[in-house]
């Protein structure tokens, strides 16, 4: 429990999945008895982007990002081998090791459960959630773990300049290969909609409140305020998503329990791999930790405003970026008590790769 305080997570977070049941159910109700709210919602679109949700999407992603600190990228040298395990983890093998176990679950073990065309929409579904590293919740399991956090900040701030570089690239490769096409431009604008301008908007603002106030107001004053408007950003968005997706989910509430499985092997392979990476090149615990858990998780966020933006808001690709949101925290909270236990088969002592062997 001081763990949880020192942390900084709170009663959102640590029972999140309780809340997007909680939205789920109310999305349902309302989508199936009070319609005219979803098709009112649906309609208000501009670029095919649906303005409702944007904006939600916006005021959750704003505050991630100003907690990032590019300047800390020139540290990077701090930790070599660990930038490098995490890094062509999360890039080089996730979206890969995620295309891979969605296809094996939902086009092949779970093919009699699910119509073909529905289960190419969730293996679309699970390749953008498989592209997108996690950029806020690592934090909090990072100080669980006793994580470095200068560590941390760095290969976030890394991951989020890549997005930039590789997300679409990568989201069509993947797509390419079962012949769903996503057209580059809605692709990009998306991209440039829901990471370049809150990375811009929260680079700009953590830059003029630090120059006016200090690092140590923006860290414990200012940040702290956007966490309520944060939650309630991602629960209202929940209960729009579900209120679109209702029809699908009572039809055959099977399929959220079919989603969840590959989902959840892939944070436990990724995690695990990275884990193991670590130990094998001596890397202290407190980098190992961040490098395992960062690799693990998800920029769901990202994830379900993209998908929205490709496919529609009641399209079941938006479910299974939904579905991942239901299942990474009960995930990373286990994976977090496995890494706590472990510690004791890693080195102890404190400094960087090149002062443990690197």
């Amino acid at each position: 429990m001081d763990d949880e305080k020192k942390s900084g997570i709170g009663v959102f977070e640590k029972y999140l999945t309780l809340w997007v049941l909680f939205c789920m159910a109310i999305g349902i109700l309302i989508g199936k008895y009070v319609s005219v709210v979803p098709d009112f919602l649906e309609g208000l679109q501009i670029a095919g982007i649906n303005i409702p949700i944007a904006i939600l999407i916006w005021v959750m992603i704003y505050p991630m990002m100003m907690k990032i600190d590019f300047q800390s990228i020139k540290d990077v040298r701090k930790h070599p081998r660990a930038i490098l395990i995490s890094t062509g983890s999360t890039w080089g093998i996730k979206p890969f090791l995620m295309f891979g176990l969605a296809t094996l679950f939902f086009m092949i073990i779970f093919k009699p459960l699910i119509p073909t065309e529905l289960a190419q929409d969730f293996v679309t579904g699970a390749v953008l959630l498989g592209v997108a590293p996690c950029t806020a919740m690592v934090f909090v399991w990072s100080a669980l773990t006793k994580g470095d956090p200068a560590y941390t900040l760095v290969q976030v701030s890394i991951n989020d300049l890549v997005i930039l570089v590789l997300f679409i690239p990568l989201v069509q490769l993947l797509l390419g290969i079962n012949n769903v096409t996503v057209p580059w431009g809605t692709l990009a604008f998306s991209v440039v909609l829901f990471v370049v301008v809150p990375l811009v908007a929260g680079a700009i603002t953590r830059f003029g409140m630090i120059k006016r106030r200090g690092i140590e107001y923006f860290n414990s004053r200012f940040v702290p305020k956007f966490g309520g408007i944060t939650s309630a950003g991602l629960l209202l968005t929940l209960v729009l998503i579900f209120s679109f997706q209702g029809d699908v989910i009572l039809e055959n509430p099977l399929y959220v329990l079919l989603i969840a499985v590959p989902l959840t092997l892939q944070n436990i392979i990724s995690w695990g791999l990275t884990y193991w990476l670590s130990m094998w090149t001596k890397q202290p615990h407190k980098i190992a930790a961040p490098v395992s858990l960062i690799a693990a998780s998800d920029f769901f966020e990202l994830a379900v405003a993209v998908a929205i933006a490709l496919f529609g808001p009641a399209s079941p690709v938006v479910l299974v970026c939904t579905v991942g949101v239901l299942t990474e925290v009960p995930v990373m909270l286990l994976l977090v008590s496995i890494v706590n236990k472990t510690k004791d088969k890693f080195p102890q002592e404190c400094g960087d790769d090149t002062k443990a062997g690197a």
